[in-house]
């Protein structure tokens, strides 16, 4: 008998630290500018990569060090919960703290992030790094917000 995964079988707080990185599929999309409407207060998501993000592999570049580099770099954590709304709409986090499956394409169910680029799923290709992007309002886009679950 296959044993239950461990995102189906304890609550987020009892994940360990691996447990928790591995639910990044490393898509790339929570390294996008965002905007967000002065006046309605919604947040659009933005083809404008960090500068730190490699936009054919979708890492950063300066993991260990994004925090020194990049002064709004967030880091996914529980204690942020409460903003996890921010994150794609196919986040594992998020996914997971909405009690939702994670995709078909999810690197933990599939062993490899080929699927995931390979639907279009990531930011591969699709991107620009904020270094050249110009005015962030120029470059709203929608693609983040859909996934192919």
């Amino acid at each position: 008998m296959k044993a239950e995964p461990f995102w189906h079988s304890k609550p987020m707080d009892q994940f360990t630290d691996p447990e928790w990185e591995s639910l990044c599929d490393g898509c790339g999309k929570c390294c996008l500018n965002k905007v967000i409407d002065d006046e309605t207060e919604e947040l659009f998501f933005t083809n404008v990569a960090c500068t730190l993000l490699n936009t054919e592999t979708c890492q950063c570049s300066n993991y260990p060090q994004r925090f020194k580099l990049v002064s709004d770099c967030f880091k996914v954590t529980l204690e942020h919960r409460e903003s996890f709304g921010w994150l794609p709409a196919s986040c594992a986090y998020r996914l997971i703290d909405e009690g939702k499956e994670l995709p078909s394409w999810h690197p933990l169910l599939v062993g490899s992030s080929e699927q995931m680029h390979h639907l279009g799923q990531s930011v591969r290709g699709k991107v620009i790094s904020e270094d050249v992007a110009g005015d962030l309002e120029d470059h709203v886009v929608t693609w983040p917000l859909h996934f192919v679950s």
